[in-house]
């Protein structure tokens, strides 16, 4: 039987404290895996706890300490109790991965697209995003010693659209513009900043490519994916870089998807 320390038990503070939020499934969930695997102690953030609790425990028996944490991102004042939890327990925090993320109702023109529908991506891409920056930000800059690092998961569709994706791209495009303003702004103060660009990882969320997505020709073709754990690991090579390096923009995606030249 799996044993992963939960939060309940003791942590040293030796070990290099992490936050994944979307951590219940995807990306997030391996990202959490491959952290709580290289000893890191990690608070797992999700609207459903129910999923956090079944992610901690696919990691090795050996692994760091999980905090499970419910908390909808989109939410200040789940944001700021997701920080306060985080801090209590830990004391400090070297690394936010802001995975958190929807891609929205699939397929709909953008005359059709309800304004709740573009208000919920927003608030939960950009918004969200938002909200866990500036609490990473202020907590890093307080701590001692101060400084940390800020890992925004961002997506292809930061540069290249896919057909009726107006609000996850747009959000997308924005996660760029806050990825390089917070970089700047955390340079006095040791917090490093970057992000991440991910295409076609295996997910649930990814799971039609394989059978027919739509292309930019009106045709459906089937894509190729790659293991969500690549992914991972690209996450933790850029999490534990010295705060002196900082991997800016990195883009991982399966090698024969329609990226290059798409369109």
């Amino acid at each position: 039987m799996n044993t992963v320390r939960t939060a309940a038990e003791e942590n040293t503070g030796a070990q290099k404290v992490a936050l994944v939020t979307g951590a219940g499934s995807g990306i997030g969930r391996a990202v959490t895996v491959e952290l709580l695997a290289a000893g890191w102690s990690v608070a797992l953030a999700g609207r459903r706890v129910e999923t956090l609790e079944e992610t901690a425990p696919q990691a090795p028996a050996d692994g760091g300490t999980a905090l499970p944490v419910r908390a909808d991102v989109s939410r200040p004042e789940d944001v700021a109790a997701l920080f306060d939890a985080v801090r209590d327990r830990f004391g400090r925090l070297d690394l936010l991965f802001n995975n958190a993320g929807t891609f929205g109702p699939g397929g709909v023109p953008v005359e059709e697209l309800p304004y709740e529908a573009w208000r919920h991506v927003v608030d939960t891409n950009l918004n969200g995003a938002f909200l866990c920056a500036q609490a990473a930000y202020r907590q890093m800059k307080e701590q001692e010693p101060q400084g940390g690092r800020i890992i925004n998961n961002g997506s292809i569709s930061a540069h290249t659209p896919r057909p009726h994706s107006v609000a996850y791209t747009a959000t997308k495009h924005a996660l760029t513009g806050l990825t390089k303003s917070l970089s700047l702004d955390g340079r006095p103060y040791g917090i490093a900043v970057g992000q991440i660009d991910i295409g076609n990882a295996a997910t649930d969320m990814t799971a039609g490519m394989q059978t027919g997505a739509l292309q930019a020709d009106g045709r459906t073709a089937p894509e190729p994916v790659m293991d969500v754990a690549d992914v991972a690991r690209t996450v933790r090579h850029m999490a534990e870089l010295p705060l002196e390096a900082n991997v800016q923009f990195a883009t991982v995606m399966a090698t024969a998807m329609p990226y290059v030249g798409r369109g």
